[in-house]
């Protein structure tokens, strides 16, 4: 990975990936009026492109960049604020206060709507191990304007770490979380956004196994969820009880704590 700045570029941006450089230990380019894609060519690596609104990451060979977005989230708060329900809160059961933990974090849709529900007196977090996915998301989290101040203000109280899962969770205290959560990329593909296609490029694929299911079970104190594919084999292997949902290309898992 390499770090340039966007075409149109100013000494506020240089100075910016200069500094995210330093952070995330990449080599800064001048971008020199050449295109991403000439300089990947030479270079021969991904790349990070500094713009004036936002972070992108290019992969080597590919046309359209990641960058982050809320996706999902937008629409599913809208929604929550009109009254109507979210399979997503029916499995967490969150409420007002409680914490939550996002053990696969990505672009973070699941977290932005976990933070809407538990609200300013809960507690969000999401874990993410690749550093510049987990940068882009944070830079993303505290940056984006939604329109909407529940939203914006849901997105600000999250708190990101760069860490893989397992090594998070075998930190912390016994039952010191209420709800820990699991989105791993899915055993079988589903139609998917060019945003999350771009993402799987950049995630880290580490599977659940049983060390991990035991260590979330450790530290929630109320229940562990897994969404994943309506096929996936990893519902019955760690003994989750599914939520099935007719037409829907994934459900919920669950496994309350007694």
């Amino acid at each position: 990975m390499f770090i340039t700045t966007a075409g149109r570029t100013n000494e506020a941006m240089i100075e910016k990936a200069k500094e995210i450089a330093d952070e995330l230990k990449l080599t800064y380019f001048p971008r020199k009026k050449q295109s991403v894609k000439a300089l990947q060519e030479a270079i021969q690596d991904d790349c990070l492109v500094v713009g004036k609104n936002r972070l992108e990451l290019y992969p080597i060979g590919e046309e359209e960049p990641f960058f982050f977005h809320p996706n999902s989230a937008m629409f599913r708060i809208k929604r929550l604020l009109k009254g109507d329900r979210d399979p997503f809160l029916e499995a967490t059961r969150l409420e007002a206060g409680m914490s939550f933990l996002d053990s696969t974090l990505g672009l973070a849709a699941d977290s932005i709507v976990a933070s809407f529900a538990v609200g300013e007196a809960g507690k969000v977090i999401g874990t993410e191990a690749n550093p510049f996915l987990s940068y882009m998301v944070q830079e993303g989290l505290q940056k984006w304007d939604s329109g909407l101040t529940k939203m914006n203000e849901a997105m600000n109280q999250i708190h990101v770490y760069h860490t893989n899962c397992y090594d998070f969770l075998t930190a912390q205290k016994d039952s010191s979380i209420d709800c820990v959560y699991f989105d791993p990329m899915f055993e079988e593909p589903v139609i998917e956004s060019d945003g999350i296609k771009a993402l799987s490029r950049f995630a880290l694929h580490d599977d659940l196994n049983k060390q991990i299911i035991e260590e979330a079970l450790r530290v929630a104190k109320f229940r562990i969820v897994l969404k994943d594919h309506f096929r996936s084999e990893r519902f019955e292997k760690y003994g989750f009880h599914v939520i099935r949902r007719k037409t829907a290309k994934f459900h919920f898992g669950i496994i309350e704590k007694l």
